[in-house]
C-alpha cells in the first residue's frame, strides 16, 4: 500500500524531472561555458569590473565553486571566496551598499534576507540548484503537515519558502554539530533536500530523522569504482569526500579514516572543511569528490601538491554534471559585468521579498548565522 509520504515523494520527483528535462534539452547554451576570452581581455574585463565596483559602492561574495576568474577578481577587490554559510555572514556584515553574489540563487536570496535594505545582484538570476528544484514548497509543507511534532531542519540549499517553513537553517559546515545538539534536547526531527547528506547526518549523530528524497546533481555523480580504481593508480592519495555524495562513497573515505605512517587517508567534510584538508594533510595528492571549482583554491594553497578530480564516469553514470555545478558556471565575468548595465540591472536584480516570507525565512537563517556564536 503507497503511503502519504511515497505520494508525496512521486509528486515531488515528477515535478524535479519536468524541470531538468526542460533545463537539459531546451537550453542549447546551457552546457556552452568555456571561456571566451584570452588574457588580454581577463584583464580589461577585470578593470572594467574593478571601476564599476568603486562606482556603484559593490562588493563581490563569490562562492568556491564560482569561474576561478571570478574568484581571483573577489580576493583582489577586496570581497570573499568561501562556502555558503561564510558568504552570507560576510554579506551581512558588509558596509557597501550593493553585492555581487556569484552563485547560484538561493545564495543570492539569503543574501536580501539577510540584508533586505542592500541591493543585491546576480550575474544570472537563472542560475539555480537541483536541491532547490528538488523540493517545491507545494510538497514540503505537504510532508511538515504529516509531522507536525518534529522540528524541521533544512539545507541552506532550498528556497526561501522553504526556509520560511523550517525551524532551523544549515550549511554543510555546522549541520552535524546542530543535529547533534537537537538530538541532545530530544529533539525528532525532519530533514530536506539532500538524502545523502541528510543520511551521514543520520548515522553519526543516531538522531530521529526522516528525510527529504533529494540530491545534488554534482555529488550524485561520484561512482565508487571508479573512485577505487583512481585510488590504485595513486595509493598515496588522500580522499576527500563532501557529505552530498553517495554513501557508498562517503563510506570508502572513512574506511580510509586510518593512520598510515601519520597520514590520514580520507576525510568527509564540507567544502570549507575539505580546503582546510587539503592544506593541513601531508599526503601530496589528493582525490577531489566535490564540484572541480574548489580546486582552484586547493591549488592556489599548495602548489606543491597534486589535485585529482574524483571520477563521474563508470557503470550508472550520465554525466550531466561531470563533476561542475552547470549553474555555477554560469557565472562569468561577462555576466558579472553586465549586472551594472541600466538594462541588465532590472534582470539581475534579487527582488524584495514579500514581508511574511522575509520574517520567517530569517528567523531560521538567523539560527545558522549565530550558531555557536
Amino acid at each position: 500500500m503507497t503511503s502519504d509520504l511515497d505520494i508525496i515523494f512521486a509528486r515531488s520527483k515528477d515535478k524535479y524531472q519536468k524541470s531538468m528535462d526542460n533545463i537539459f534539452f531546451n537550453n542549447k547554451e546551457f552546457n556552452n561555458n568555456k571561456k571566451k576570452y584570452n588574457q588580454n581581455k581577463k584583464l580589461d574585463l577585470f578593470e572594467k569590473i574593478k571601476d564599476k565596483l568603486i562606482q556603484e559602492d559593490a562588493i563581490i561574495v563569490a562562492h568556491y565553486y564560482v569561474d576561478s576568474d571570478i574568484q581571483e577578481l573577489a580576493k583582489l577587490t577586496g570581497g570573499i571566496v568561501a562556502d555558503s554559510l561564510e558568504m552570507a555572514k560576510f554579506g551581512a556584515k558588509a558596509k557597501q551598499k550593493t553585492l555581487i553574489v556569484c552563485g547560484v540563487h538561493f545564495m543570492g536570496e539569503t543574501a536580501k534576507i539577510l540584508s533586505p535594505e542592500k541591493k543585491i545582484l546576480m550575474p544570472d538570476l537563472n542560475a539555480t540548484c537541483s536541491l532547490d528544484l528538488n523540493c517545491p514548497i507545494e510538497e514540503f509543507n505537504e510532508f511538515c503537515d504529516l509531522y507536525p511534532e518534529r522540528e524541521v531542519i533544512v539545507y541552506a540549499n532550498s528556497s526561501i519558502e522553504v526556509k520560511a517553513r523550517a525551524d532551523w537553517v544549515v550549511t554543510s559546515s555546522i549541520a552535524l554539530d546542530v543535529v547533534d545538539y537537537l538530538h541532545s534536547q530530544g529533539k525528532k526531527l525532519l530533514w530536506a533536500p539532500d538524502k545523502y547528506l541528510g543520511s551521514y547526518i543520520k548515522r553519526k549523530t543516531q538522531a530521529d530523522m526522516i528525510l527529504w528524497q533529494g540530491s545534488c546533481i554534482v555529488h550524485e555523480e561520484f561512482k565508487i569504482n571508479a573512485i577505487k580504481n583512481l585510488l590504485k593508480q595513486y595509493p598515496d592519495s588522500a580522499l576527500l569526500v563532501h557529505p552530498e555524495s553517495p554513501e557508498d562513497v562517503v563510506l570508502l573515505a572513512e574506511s580510509k579514516l586510518v593512520v598510515e605512517e601519520d597520514r590520514v587517508r580520507g576525510v568527509v567534510g564540507s567544502t570549507s572543511q575539505l580546503l582546510k584538508a587539503s592544506k593541513s594533510l601531508p599526503n601530496k595528492s589528493f582525490i577531489v569528490a566535490t564540484d572541480a571549482g574548489i580546486l582552484y583554491q586547493m591549488k592556489k594553497d599548495s602548489p606543491d601538491k597534486l589535485f585529482l578530480e574524483a571520477p563521474t564516469g563508470g557503470e550508472g553514470a550520465t554525466c550531466r554534471s561531470c563533476a561542475r555545478c552547470p549553474w555555477m558556471a554560469m557565472n562569468s565575468l561577462e555576466s558579472l559585468l553586465s549586472c551594472f548595465s541600466a538594462k541588465s540591472n532590472k534582470s539581475n536584480i534579487v527582488k524584495d521579498i514579500n514581508k511574511d516570507l522575509l520574517i520567517g525565512a530569517k528567523k531560521s537563517l538567523d539560527k545558522m548565522i549565530n550558531f555557536n556564536n
